[in-house]
């Protein structure tokens, strides 16, 4: 129901898509939230939870109580108190799901500070809404025209209206402090509504305009992710990646996120893995680590000197170390690499499968045919004829 296709009932109230947000129109799959707690009915004498999760434009989600016991569904458009006048947002979570949410980001929140939700929109209102969004596109190029005016040092990436069209919040990025009370001023004269600045980084930036990462995929920020965590250039040394910033980074310029998904797999892999500080000492001499690689648990030495690399087991280098410490030093590293067999897998043709002909139909000829029993016979018959040749020879 968050698109302009939805339809509405009697009395120009929008029926409401009832797909949990999956709206087939596109219009209503941002960040939705599958709820898996809503065939699960309540204890007996337990009241419904009325804290409802709205979302708005983008990535931007509030919490707002339900004090009209409205039966709200995931995906109903609704109308919600705001500063000032009203604003119009999607339902993405309700029941005991909200619940969990509020517990998970806001636990500190207290029920009687949240705004309420005054009512399910109706048809005018939603237009109203829609009409809003399709001026916002012109009014963040006018606004941006109006800050190089100003040589102002900011980007003004997204712009927000409020549902009743009171207010317009811009959203912008910059490295410092800036002062824009002028910006305002031109900004109110030209557009004749309330202006709100709200400065984000450049990771919620990337969360709200969207785009394409280089795994071909829609930014995680965008589709699913909510919650930005630190990234550290650590995170790509523990999973042996090359310090490259160009490979790093993200479209946000920051160092991806999805450099945190795999780290603690490969924190508790590694932990098994001997020090790599750690020289190996050896009668031919001094071996260095040069790699390791986690999932085939091998680690790479090599000595001064010499370009080739032997690659050794965890528990052989633990091996090797102990043996130092108990001051014996062994003759070469390749006494303790394991050298496995390797099997070589002949080659059989299975069932004709590299057969050019193997598709067509081989008719083999049938003795008890009607054409074989016919050419039968006919031979049958030439036998049976007396020979001239031989009658004449003997007269």
């Amino acid at each position: 129901m968050g698109c302009e296709s939805c339809g509405t009932s009697t009395g120009g109230t929008p029926r409401g898509c009832k797909n949990n947000g999956n709206c087939s129109s596109g219009g209503c799959n941002k960040l939705e939230v599958y709820d898996w707690l809503a065939n699960i009915s309540l204890p007996a004498g337990q009241q419904a939870y009325d804290i409802v999760e709205v979302r708005f434009k983008n990535s931007r989600k509030n919490f707002h109580r339900n004090t009209s016991n409205l039966s709200l569904h995931a995906g109903d458009i609704v109308v919600v108190e705001s500063s000032p006048g009203y604003d119009i947002g999607v339902v993405s979570v309700v029941g005991e799901l909200a619940r969990i949410q509020v517990l998970k980001k806001e636990p500190t929140l207290k029920p009687f500070d949240i705004r309420k939700i005054l009512r399910i929109a109706n048809q005018t209102e939603i237009d109203l809404w829609i009409k809003g969004r399709s001026l916002e596109k012109d009014l963040m190029y006018t606004s941006r025209t109006l800050a190089l005016n100003l040589k102002m040092q900011m980007k003004i990436s997204d712009v927000e209206y409020q549902g009743d069209l009171s207010k317009a919040t811009f959203y912008y990025t910059a490295e410092g402090r800036i002062d824009f009370r002028q910006l305002i001023k031109d900004m109110a004269s030209e557009f004749k509504v309330r202006i709100e600045m709200r400065q984000i980084g450049s990771r919620q930036e990337a969360a709200r305009l969207g785009g394409i990462g280089s795994c071909g995929r829609e930014l995680c920020c965008t589709s699913w992710l909510t919650d930005f965590r630190t990234v550290s250039t650590s995170a790509a040394r523990y999973q042996q990646l090359s310090l490259n910033p160009q490979k790093l980074a993200g479209q946000c310029g920051k160092l991806k996120c999805c450099l945190n998904y795999e780290l603690d797999m490969y924190l508790d892999a590694i932990k098994s893995f001997p020090k790599t500080e750690t020289k190996l000492q050896t009668e031919k001499g001094e071996a260095f680590h040069f790699k390791t690689d986690v999932f085939k648990r091998l680690l790479w030495y090599g000595y001064r000197g010499e370009t080739g690399l032997i690659a050794l087991s965890p528990e052989r280098v633990k091996e090797i170390i102990k043996m130092n410490k108990e001051g014996v030093k062994p003759k070469d590293l390749l006494e303790f690499v394991k050298i496995e067999k390797i099997v070589e897998l002949g080659y059989s043709n299975v069932v004709g499968q590299d057969s050019l002909t193997r598709f067509e139909k081989n008719f083999k000829k049938n003795p008890n045919s009607n054409q074989n029993r016919n050419k039968q016979y006919r031979g049958n018959q030439n036998k049976n004829k007396p020979n001239n040749s031989s009658k004449g020879n003997n007269a």
